[in-house]
């Protein structure tokens, strides 16, 4: 995790990479999840693959986000680390419902 921490510190000094970077930032939240709570399962992809009976490949896609998860596949994730999935809306102080 540092490793990418340490990437994306480094190029969003870049105003365009920023801009982008932020525009897709929930998305990023979620992925940035997965890579956590595997590290707190304590467990390597592949270990994540056997229990959610997928390959290894496919876990590094889920977790890179070069694919879009569904909820079903979410929970699967969950379960296979040992976990349960939680969403929560947090409401913006700056923003205002419409």
């Amino acid at each position: 995790m540092k490793k990418l921490s340490k990437y994306v510190a480094e190029r969003v000094k870049d105003p365009e990479f920023k801009r982008e970077y932020e525009k897709l930032g929930d998305e990023f939240n979620v992925f940035e999840a997965l890579l956590k709570a595997r590290a707190k399962a304590k467990m390597s992809q592949v270990q994540v693959a056997e229990k959610f009976k997928t390959s290894q490949a496919n876990i590094a896609r889920l977790e890179s986000g070069r694919v879009s998860p569904n909820i079903a596949t979410l929970q699967r994730y969950a379960r296979a680390i040992g976990a349960e999935l939680k969403i929560e809306f947090v409401h913006n102080r700056d923003a205002k419902a419409s």
